[in-house]
């Protein structure tokens, strides 16, 4: 949508966040002046994420007894603002989720609605995703759905995490629901210019290097607000994985074919969930792959 409201004049991907948020990014370092929403979007402004600050205690028990709780764009800003910046502005990658809770704060200071409205009205409707809500701090889903999983202790029970986890799940970096047809409809649209101007689209298309050590696939880059990942077929796909507590998805499209992959388990040794992802990853890219293969879309 950031991208949208440039193609219209109303911003510039150069303008620093501090013109539309003034004293919202200040502390420890971080300057809102220096950042632009570019460097947001392609999450090289090098801002802390608040997600450690609101995930207390990595633990069965902790889930429980903070999953309620809500924090406001505003509150989640200023957790991170209590940690320095991993890098300069521009100087690194880095991913954060509070580049996105203050992309969400921008939109609603350009339109006056929040980023929720602004998705129904530019998005949702607009292409007829009729399974795709944005709950807000609404912790349950609507039926039929599938149950999350989570097993936070290595080797531990798995908890039942199909409820929300309000701290990080209310707000601009993810608080969305959706079917994998509706995830396809969406990217697919992305990749053939539906939702963004030329221009524009070449500007989410501008990459830079995400550095080996971040988990990604080998040859990843970043755009704006979305990854590129080379293909064993040759060309590549763009798209964006996603995970909170039981879940990950991970929506792709090379330009011809869409493929989402959901996951509704999660283990707690971090080198099993590496390798789980890495099979994502392999899913992936060899359904987009065949695709290619026996000619259908």
């Amino acid at each position: 949508m950031l991208l949208q409201l440039a193609g219209e004049g109303r911003l510039s991907l150069e303008d620093p966040v501090d013109r539309w948020l003034p004293g919202v990014v200040v502390g420890q370092g971080n300057d809102g002046r220096r950042i632009t929403l570019r460097q947001l979007l392609q999450h090289t402004s090098g801002l802390p994420d608040y997600i450690s600050d609101v995930v207390p205690d990595l633990s069965t028990a902790g889930y429980r007894k903070n999953r309620w709780t809500t924090h406001s764009s505003e509150e989640r800003v200023a957790f991170a603002m209590r940690h320095p910046p991993s890098f300069e502005p521009g100087a690194g990658w880095e991913y954060s989720n509070t580049n996105y809770i203050l992309v969400g704060m921008v939109i609603k200071a350009v339109t006056g609605h929040s980023w929720a409205q602004e998705v129904q009205t530019r998005i949702v409707r607009p292409l007829r995703l009729a399974h795709t809500l944005i709950p807000g701090n609404q912790p349950f889903l609507p039926r039929p759905h599938a149950r999350d999983y989570q097993q936070f202790e290595p080797g531990g029970a798995m908890t039942d995490t199909t409820i929300a986890y309000l701290p990080f799940d209310g707000d601009a970096d993810g608080s969305m629901i959706s079917t994998a047809e509706d995830t396809n409809r969406f990217f697919t649209a992305l990749a053939a210019g539906e939702l963004l101007a030329p221009a524009q689209l070449a500007e989410m298309r501008r990459t830079v290097d995400v550095p080996a050590d971040h988990g990604a696939p080998p040859g990843t880059r970043y755009g704006l607000g979305i990854e590129w990942t080379p293909l064993s077929c040759g060309g590549g796909y763009w798209g964006h994985s996603g995970n909170g507590f039981g879940y990950t998805a991970w929506p792709a499209s090379d330009g011809r074919s869409a493929v989402t992959v959901s996951l509704h388990s999660r283990p707690g040794d971090e080198n099993t969930e590496a390798r789980q992802l890495r099979d994502v990853a392999t899913l992936v890219d060899h359904a987009l792959c065949s695709s290619r293969d026996e000619g259908t879309p």
